[in-house]
Protein backbone atom coordinates (compact mmCIF):
# COMPACT_ATOMS: atom_id res chain seq x y z
CA UNK A 1 0.00 0.00 0.00
CA UNK A 2 0.77 3.55 -0.23
CA UNK A 3 2.38 5.67 2.27
CA UNK A 4 2.02 9.83 1.66
CA UNK A 5 4.49 11.82 3.47
CA UNK A 6 4.37 15.83 3.15
CA UNK A 7 7.04 18.38 3.10
CA UNK A 8 7.69 21.87 2.58
CA UNK A 9 5.70 23.31 5.88
CA UNK A 10 6.92 26.75 7.88
CA UNK A 11 6.70 29.68 8.65
CA UNK A 12 5.73 32.14 5.75
CA UNK A 13 4.11 36.03 6.39
CA UNK A 14 1.25 37.14 4.93
CA UNK A 15 0.53 37.39 1.40
CA UNK A 16 3.43 35.23 1.24
CA UNK A 17 3.96 31.85 -0.91
CA UNK A 18 4.86 28.17 -0.13
CA UNK A 19 4.71 24.95 -1.59
CA UNK A 20 4.03 21.59 0.05
CA UNK A 21 5.12 18.35 -1.35
CA UNK A 22 3.69 15.06 -1.28
CA UNK A 23 6.06 11.70 -2.13
CA UNK A 24 5.35 8.59 -1.49
CA UNK A 25 6.81 5.31 0.39
CA UNK A 26 5.50 1.94 -0.23
CA UNK A 27 3.96 1.90 -4.10
CA UNK A 28 3.90 4.52 -6.32
CA UNK A 29 1.77 7.79 -6.19
CA UNK A 30 1.01 7.77 -9.85
CA UNK A 31 -1.50 4.74 -8.95
CA UNK A 32 -3.56 7.27 -7.09
CA UNK A 33 -5.45 10.13 -6.79
CA UNK A 34 -3.67 12.71 -4.26
CA UNK A 35 -5.98 15.02 -1.97
CA UNK A 36 -4.96 17.75 0.18
CA UNK A 37 -7.29 18.38 3.64
CA UNK A 38 -5.80 20.79 6.57
CA UNK A 39 -7.08 20.60 9.48
CA UNK A 40 -7.37 23.17 12.71
CA UNK A 41 -8.93 22.74 16.22
CA UNK A 42 -11.55 25.45 15.51
CA UNK A 43 -12.40 23.76 11.64
CA UNK A 44 -11.25 20.06 12.07
CA UNK A 45 -9.98 18.03 9.16
CA UNK A 46 -11.12 20.44 5.86
CA UNK A 47 -10.77 19.74 2.08
CA UNK A 48 -8.61 21.68 0.25
CA UNK A 49 -7.84 20.28 -3.24
CA UNK A 50 -7.83 17.09 -5.34
CA UNK A 51 -5.65 15.82 -8.33
CA UNK A 52 -6.76 12.54 -10.28
CA UNK A 53 -3.61 10.48 -10.83
CA UNK A 54 -3.06 12.03 -14.24
CA UNK A 55 -3.33 15.75 -13.40
CA UNK A 56 -6.14 16.67 -15.41
CA UNK A 57 -8.46 16.64 -13.28
CA UNK A 58 -8.85 19.16 -10.07
CA UNK A 59 -10.73 20.27 -7.94
CA UNK A 60 -10.30 22.80 -4.56
CA UNK A 61 -12.99 24.00 -2.27
CA UNK A 62 -13.90 27.61 -2.93
CA UNK A 63 -11.78 29.59 0.00
CA UNK A 64 -8.52 28.90 -2.13
CA UNK A 65 -10.07 28.87 -5.92
CA UNK A 66 -7.19 30.89 -7.74
CA UNK A 67 -4.32 31.09 -5.00
CA UNK A 68 -3.56 27.20 -4.36
CA UNK A 69 -2.20 25.04 -7.15
CA UNK A 70 -2.50 21.06 -7.03
CA UNK A 71 -0.16 19.44 -9.43
CA UNK A 72 1.73 16.25 -9.95
CA UNK A 73 4.86 15.15 -11.55
CA UNK A 74 4.31 11.24 -11.51
CA UNK A 75 8.06 11.16 -13.07
CA UNK A 76 9.16 11.90 -9.50
CA UNK A 77 6.28 10.35 -7.31
CA UNK A 78 4.72 13.55 -6.14
CA UNK A 79 1.90 16.01 -5.99
CA UNK A 80 3.04 19.24 -5.19
CA UNK A 81 0.40 22.15 -3.59
CA UNK A 82 1.35 25.84 -4.81
CA UNK A 83 0.28 28.41 -2.27
CA UNK A 84 -0.34 31.86 -2.49
CA UNK A 85 -1.76 35.22 -1.25
CA UNK A 86 -1.26 33.15 2.07
CA UNK A 87 -3.56 34.80 5.25
CA UNK A 88 -4.22 33.83 8.98
CA UNK A 89 -7.18 31.57 7.74
CA UNK A 90 -4.71 29.31 6.08
CA UNK A 91 -2.62 28.63 8.87
CA UNK A 92 -3.25 25.05 10.23
CA UNK A 93 -1.52 21.29 9.58
CA UNK A 94 -1.63 20.71 6.07
CA UNK A 95 -2.16 16.39 5.02
CA UNK A 96 -1.84 14.92 2.25
CA UNK A 97 -4.64 11.75 1.11
CA UNK A 98 -4.78 9.16 -1.14
CA UNK A 99 -7.02 7.05 -2.89
CA UNK A 100 -7.37 4.75 -5.89
CA UNK A 101 -11.23 6.36 -7.02
CA UNK A 102 -11.26 9.86 -8.87
CA UNK A 103 -13.48 12.69 -8.18
CA UNK A 104 -16.89 12.00 -6.79
CA UNK A 105 -18.55 14.62 -4.41
CA UNK A 106 -16.94 12.18 -1.25
CA UNK A 107 -13.49 13.46 -2.42
CA UNK A 108 -14.69 16.25 -0.27
CA UNK A 109 -14.99 13.49 2.83
CA UNK A 110 -12.03 12.94 5.01
CA UNK A 111 -12.89 9.14 5.49
CA UNK A 112 -13.36 8.47 1.65
CA UNK A 113 -9.57 8.69 1.99
CA UNK A 114 -7.65 5.46 3.33
CA UNK A 115 -4.33 6.65 3.23
CA UNK A 116 -2.63 9.74 4.97
CA UNK A 117 0.39 11.35 5.62
CA UNK A 118 1.39 12.74 9.27
CA UNK A 119 0.50 16.07 8.32
CA UNK A 120 3.14 19.18 8.09
CA UNK A 121 2.57 22.93 9.93
CA UNK A 122 1.82 25.86 7.76
CA UNK A 123 2.15 28.85 10.15
CA UNK A 124 0.84 32.36 8.75
CA UNK A 125 2.40 35.57 10.61
CA UNK A 126 0.74 38.73 9.64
Amino acid sequence: QVQPVESGGGLVQAGGSLRLDCAASGRTLSSYAVGWFRRTPEKGRQFIAFTDWTGDDTHYTDSVKGRFTISRDNAKNTVHLQMSSLTSEDAAVYYCAARTTGWSPTATIPNSWPYWGQGTQVTVSS
